[in-house]
Protein backbone atom coordinates (compact mmCIF):
# COMPACT_ATOMS: atom_id res chain seq x y z
CA UNK A 1 0.00 0.00 0.00
CA UNK A 2 1.44 3.31 -1.15
CA UNK A 3 4.92 2.75 -0.59
CA UNK A 4 6.08 5.26 -2.87
CA UNK A 5 4.85 8.56 -2.42
CA UNK A 6 3.83 10.50 -5.13
CA UNK A 7 3.38 14.16 -5.72
CA UNK A 8 -0.38 14.56 -6.29
CA UNK A 9 -2.74 17.52 -7.25
CA UNK A 10 -3.09 19.10 -3.97
CA UNK A 11 -6.34 21.55 -3.28
CA UNK A 12 -7.23 23.78 -0.52
CA UNK A 13 -7.64 21.81 2.34
CA UNK A 14 -9.73 23.39 5.10
CA UNK A 15 -11.08 22.45 8.56
CA UNK A 16 -14.35 22.10 6.81
CA UNK A 17 -12.96 19.01 5.19
CA UNK A 18 -14.31 16.55 7.21
CA UNK A 19 -14.23 12.80 6.46
CA UNK A 20 -16.33 10.14 8.10
CA UNK A 21 -14.13 6.96 7.85
CA UNK A 22 -16.30 3.54 8.24
CA UNK A 23 -14.21 0.37 8.28
CA UNK A 24 -14.47 -2.85 10.70
CA UNK A 25 -10.69 -3.86 10.15
CA UNK A 26 -9.28 -1.75 13.03
CA UNK A 27 -5.50 -1.64 12.06
CA UNK A 28 -6.33 -0.69 8.57
CA UNK A 29 -8.82 2.38 9.97
CA UNK A 30 -6.07 3.52 12.17
CA UNK A 31 -3.53 3.27 9.26
CA UNK A 32 -6.12 5.28 6.78
CA UNK A 33 -6.65 7.83 9.65
CA UNK A 34 -3.23 8.28 10.31
CA UNK A 35 -2.55 8.56 6.54
CA UNK A 36 -5.47 11.37 6.12
CA UNK A 37 -4.74 13.46 8.94
CA UNK A 38 -1.01 14.36 7.73
CA UNK A 39 -2.46 15.37 4.52
CA UNK A 40 -4.64 17.94 6.36
CA UNK A 41 -8.67 16.23 6.45
CA UNK A 42 -10.23 15.85 9.79
CA UNK A 43 -11.45 12.40 10.54
CA UNK A 44 -14.21 10.71 12.43
CA UNK A 45 -13.34 7.09 12.45
CA UNK A 46 -16.44 3.79 13.09
CA UNK A 47 -16.42 0.27 13.32
CA UNK A 48 -19.62 -0.21 12.26
CA UNK A 49 -22.69 0.94 10.24
CA UNK A 50 -24.90 2.09 13.54
CA UNK A 51 -21.99 4.57 14.84
CA UNK A 52 -21.35 6.13 11.28
CA UNK A 53 -25.30 6.70 10.87
CA UNK A 54 -25.05 8.36 14.37
CA UNK A 55 -21.85 10.10 13.34
CA UNK A 56 -23.39 11.15 9.77
CA UNK A 57 -26.64 12.84 11.71
CA UNK A 58 -24.08 14.40 14.52
CA UNK A 59 -22.11 16.08 12.09
CA UNK A 60 -21.82 17.69 8.54
CA UNK A 61 -19.10 15.57 6.53
CA UNK A 62 -17.55 16.75 2.99
CA UNK A 63 -17.23 12.97 2.52
CA UNK A 64 -17.74 9.39 3.09
CA UNK A 65 -15.25 6.69 2.77
CA UNK A 66 -17.63 3.36 3.36
CA UNK A 67 -16.00 -0.24 3.65
CA UNK A 68 -18.06 -2.62 1.89
CA UNK A 69 -18.47 -5.91 4.13
CA UNK A 70 -19.16 -4.65 7.41
CA UNK A 71 -21.18 -6.36 10.48
CA UNK A 72 -24.91 -6.08 10.66
CA UNK A 73 -25.39 -4.31 7.44
CA UNK A 74 -23.23 -3.39 4.41
CA UNK A 75 -21.96 -0.45 3.31
CA UNK A 76 -24.05 -0.04 0.22
CA UNK A 77 -27.42 -0.64 2.57
CA UNK A 78 -25.71 1.97 4.87
CA UNK A 79 -25.96 4.74 2.20
CA UNK A 80 -28.74 3.93 0.58
CA UNK A 81 -30.18 4.59 4.10
CA UNK A 82 -28.56 7.98 3.98
CA UNK A 83 -29.71 8.78 0.49
CA UNK A 84 -32.99 7.70 1.49
CA UNK A 85 -33.05 10.61 4.18
CA UNK A 86 -31.59 12.98 1.67
CA UNK A 87 -28.11 12.87 2.41
CA UNK A 88 -26.13 13.73 -0.93
CA UNK A 89 -22.67 13.70 0.57
CA UNK A 90 -19.99 12.30 -1.25
CA UNK A 91 -19.78 8.66 -1.01
CA UNK A 92 -16.21 6.26 -1.94
CA UNK A 93 -16.99 2.53 -1.32
CA UNK A 94 -13.45 1.12 0.02
CA UNK A 95 -14.10 -2.86 -0.77
CA UNK A 96 -12.41 -6.80 -1.49
CA UNK A 97 -15.56 -7.30 -3.52
CA UNK A 98 -14.37 -7.03 -7.60
CA UNK A 99 -17.82 -8.36 -9.25
CA UNK A 100 -18.95 -6.14 -11.96
CA UNK A 101 -22.58 -6.74 -9.82
CA UNK A 102 -21.16 -5.12 -7.07
CA UNK A 103 -19.69 -2.13 -8.86
CA UNK A 104 -23.00 -1.83 -10.45
CA UNK A 105 -24.83 -1.65 -6.93
CA UNK A 106 -22.13 0.67 -5.80
CA UNK A 107 -23.14 3.45 -8.03
CA UNK A 108 -27.28 2.42 -7.90
CA UNK A 109 -27.00 3.53 -4.31
CA UNK A 110 -25.64 6.77 -5.09
CA UNK A 111 -21.76 5.95 -4.85
CA UNK A 112 -18.99 8.23 -6.69
CA UNK A 113 -16.64 6.15 -6.43
CA UNK A 114 -15.24 2.96 -5.88
CA UNK A 115 -11.93 1.28 -4.98
CA UNK A 116 -10.46 -2.28 -4.58
CA UNK A 117 -8.55 -3.67 -1.70
CA UNK A 118 -5.57 -3.75 -1.27
CA UNK A 119 -5.79 0.23 -1.32
CA UNK A 120 -3.12 1.93 -2.70
CA UNK A 121 -2.63 5.05 -0.67
CA UNK A 122 -1.79 7.70 -2.81
CA UNK A 123 -4.34 6.77 -5.46
CA UNK A 124 -6.82 7.12 -3.25
CA UNK A 125 -5.52 10.55 -2.41
CA UNK A 126 -6.49 11.61 -5.94
CA UNK A 127 -9.31 9.83 -6.14
CA UNK A 128 -10.51 12.42 -3.15
CA UNK A 129 -9.11 15.07 -4.65
CA UNK A 130 -11.39 14.51 -7.82
CA UNK A 131 -14.35 13.58 -5.77
CA UNK A 132 -14.37 16.75 -3.89
CA UNK A 133 -13.28 18.88 -6.57
CA UNK A 134 -16.58 17.72 -8.53
CA UNK A 135 -18.58 19.23 -5.45
CA UNK A 136 -17.16 22.53 -5.42
CA UNK A 137 -19.60 23.94 -7.83
CA UNK A 138 -21.78 26.98 -8.36
CA UNK A 139 -25.55 27.10 -8.28
CA UNK A 140 -25.59 28.24 -11.56
CA UNK A 141 -22.86 28.20 -14.29
CA UNK A 142 -22.97 29.38 -17.90
CA UNK A 143 -22.43 26.75 -20.47
CA UNK A 144 -20.98 28.35 -24.00
CA UNK A 145 -24.32 30.63 -24.46
CA UNK A 146 -26.56 28.93 -22.22
CA UNK A 147 -27.01 29.27 -18.30
CA UNK A 148 -26.99 25.85 -16.41
CA UNK A 149 -28.86 25.66 -13.58
CA UNK A 150 -27.06 22.79 -11.50
CA UNK A 151 -29.38 22.20 -8.63
CA UNK A 152 -32.97 23.47 -10.22
CA UNK A 153 -31.80 21.01 -12.91
CA UNK A 154 -32.78 23.36 -16.23
CA UNK A 155 -30.91 24.75 -18.80
CA UNK A 156 -31.68 28.75 -20.57
CA UNK A 157 -30.49 31.23 -22.82
CA UNK A 158 -31.29 35.02 -22.27
CA UNK A 159 -33.17 34.13 -19.39
CA UNK A 160 -35.72 31.82 -21.33
CA UNK A 161 -36.18 28.08 -20.23
CA UNK A 162 -34.54 25.54 -23.35
CA UNK A 163 -36.96 22.78 -23.94
CA UNK A 164 -35.21 19.61 -22.85
CA UNK A 165 -35.91 16.48 -20.81
CA UNK A 166 -34.62 16.35 -17.36
CA UNK A 167 -32.16 13.09 -18.38
CA UNK A 168 -30.88 14.98 -20.31
CA UNK A 169 -30.06 18.44 -18.57
CA UNK A 170 -28.83 15.77 -15.88
CA UNK A 171 -26.71 13.94 -18.21
CA UNK A 172 -25.23 17.74 -19.22
CA UNK A 173 -24.31 18.56 -15.46
CA UNK A 174 -22.66 15.08 -15.06
CA UNK A 175 -20.36 15.43 -17.89
CA UNK A 176 -19.49 19.22 -17.14
CA UNK A 177 -18.90 18.09 -13.45
CA UNK A 178 -16.51 15.74 -15.27
CA UNK A 179 -14.35 18.42 -15.85
CA UNK A 180 -13.09 17.01 -19.05
CA UNK A 181 -12.71 13.28 -17.96
CA UNK A 182 -14.33 10.46 -19.57
CA UNK A 183 -17.37 9.48 -18.47
CA UNK A 184 -18.06 5.41 -18.70
CA UNK A 185 -21.60 4.96 -20.16
CA UNK A 186 -22.16 2.43 -17.37
CA UNK A 187 -21.82 5.10 -14.96
CA UNK A 188 -23.56 7.09 -16.75
CA UNK A 189 -26.60 4.85 -17.08
CA UNK A 190 -25.95 4.06 -13.30
CA UNK A 191 -26.73 7.47 -12.07
CA UNK A 192 -29.39 8.76 -14.63
CA UNK A 193 -32.04 5.36 -14.32
CA UNK A 194 -32.86 3.72 -11.38
CA UNK A 195 -32.79 0.38 -10.94
CA UNK A 196 -36.43 -0.15 -11.96
CA UNK A 197 -36.08 1.36 -15.26
CA UNK A 198 -33.86 -0.28 -18.24
CA UNK A 199 -31.17 1.75 -19.63
CA UNK A 200 -29.62 1.17 -23.02
CA UNK A 201 -27.07 2.51 -25.37
CA UNK A 202 -29.65 3.12 -27.73
CA UNK A 203 -31.53 5.19 -24.92
CA UNK A 204 -28.41 6.57 -23.89
CA UNK A 205 -27.62 7.86 -27.67
CA UNK A 206 -30.91 9.80 -27.50
CA UNK A 207 -30.48 12.12 -25.07
CA UNK A 208 -26.02 12.47 -26.22
CA UNK A 209 -27.92 13.56 -29.43
CA UNK A 210 -30.55 16.38 -28.14
CA UNK A 211 -27.20 18.06 -26.09
CA UNK A 212 -25.51 18.18 -29.56
CA UNK A 213 -28.56 19.90 -30.70
CA UNK A 214 -27.82 22.85 -28.43
CA UNK A 215 -23.57 21.74 -27.98
CA UNK A 216 -22.65 20.05 -31.16
CA UNK A 217 -18.86 20.64 -30.71
CA UNK A 218 -18.62 19.88 -27.18
CA UNK A 219 -19.32 16.22 -26.45
CA UNK A 220 -16.55 13.82 -27.54
CA UNK A 221 -17.83 10.03 -27.82
CA UNK A 222 -15.07 7.54 -26.35
CA UNK A 223 -15.64 4.42 -28.49
CA UNK A 224 -16.59 2.07 -26.31
CA UNK A 225 -16.17 3.26 -22.98
CA UNK A 226 -18.12 6.83 -22.90
CA UNK A 227 -18.37 10.61 -23.19
CA UNK A 228 -16.22 13.61 -22.44
CA UNK A 229 -17.25 17.23 -22.20
CA UNK A 230 -14.78 19.56 -23.89
CA UNK A 231 -14.65 23.07 -22.91
CA UNK A 232 -16.40 25.45 -24.76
Amino acid sequence: MGQYRLAPYKMEITLATKILLLEDDKLFNETLQDFLEEEGFVLDCALDPYTALDLSYEHNYSLYLFDVNLPYENGFELLHKLRTSGDMTPAIFLTSRDDKNSLTKGFEVGGDDYMKKPIDLDELLLRIHAVLRRQVRKERMPVGDYMLDMVGKTLSINNKPVEMSQKAVELLILLVEAKGEVVCSDVIKNRLWTTSQYASDGSLRVYITQLKKYFPKAISNIRGIGYKWIEI
